[in-house]
């Protein structure tokens, strides 16, 4: 039972560090990485969707978009583009919709009308080729609301602190546990040694004593033996 609850709490505590440890990669990962316009992972890049204008079809509010950078020539009415935004309201900002067809704008720039799907209401301005960020490919549900908790004052106690908090702990414990089984090795050791020289002394002083006592019976032998014989 000692064995499977020592192991059990070696699989814990390596599960904690590992969950900490992932947590604080995942955390470096996507701050240096999500909602990035110049990052990348392994040619994809990653936005956190912030509006449900295409929950209708493709995805939600909090899901992270993966989009691939491609040429906007070969864009076609239909393809879910992530572009940045150049209307007053929410200027800079990345939005990923549907292109509803193909256009100019007032300059004769080529560019793409685009729409969210959950409105059908077509965006306020085009948006032409340099502003395009990438063609959607798939979605990540959810891991958007987690990563914008763990940005969060809460997220960070939660996910990042408390792991290495407990982590520490349990290490300390350990620890503590580890110095009082060395101290009570250390005295079981000095009360052995103690225990040994007590043994051997009592045998030093037995061996004194029977040396004693055949010191005196040869010297009782010897006065016996120097006393005159009776007369008969």
């Amino acid at each position: 039972m000692k064995k499977v609850l020592s192991i059990l709490k070696s699989v814990v505590t390596w599960l904690i560090a590992a969950l900490a440890v992932c947590m604080m990669i995942f955390t470096v990962v996507s701050v240096n990485t999500f909602d990035r316009n110049d990052r990348n992972i392994f040619g994809y890049k990653a936005f956190i969707v912030l509006s449900d204008s295409m929950s209708k079809t493709d995805f939600d509010a909090g899901d992270v978009v993966l989009v691939k950078e491609v040429d906007p020539a070969t864009l076609q009415a239909g393809d879910i583009i992530s572009y940045q935004s150049t209307n007053p309201e929410n200027y800079g900002e990345t939005v990923t919709h549907k292109i509803r067809e193909l256009t100019k704008d007032a300059e004769g720039n080529p560019g793409f009308i685009t729409y969210g799907t959950t409105t059908d209401a077509n965006d306020e301005n085009i948006v032409t080729y340099s502003f395009v960020l990438g063609k959607y490919q798939t979605r990540l549900p959810g891991v958007g609301k987690f990563f914008q908790f763990l940005k969060t004052t809460p997220g960070y106690i939660v996910c990042i602190l408390l792991p290495f908090l407990l982590l520490i702990l349990m290490q300390g414990i350990n620890s503590i546990r580890l110095f009082r089984k060395y101290k009570r090795e250390q005295q079981a050791e000095l009360q052995a040694e103690k225990d040994k020289i007590e043994a051997e002394r009592a045998e030093t002083q037995k061996m004194m004593a029977e040396l004693l006592a055949m010191k005196a019976q040869m010297a009782q032998q010897k006065d016996d033996d120097s006393q005159p014989p009776e007369n008969m």
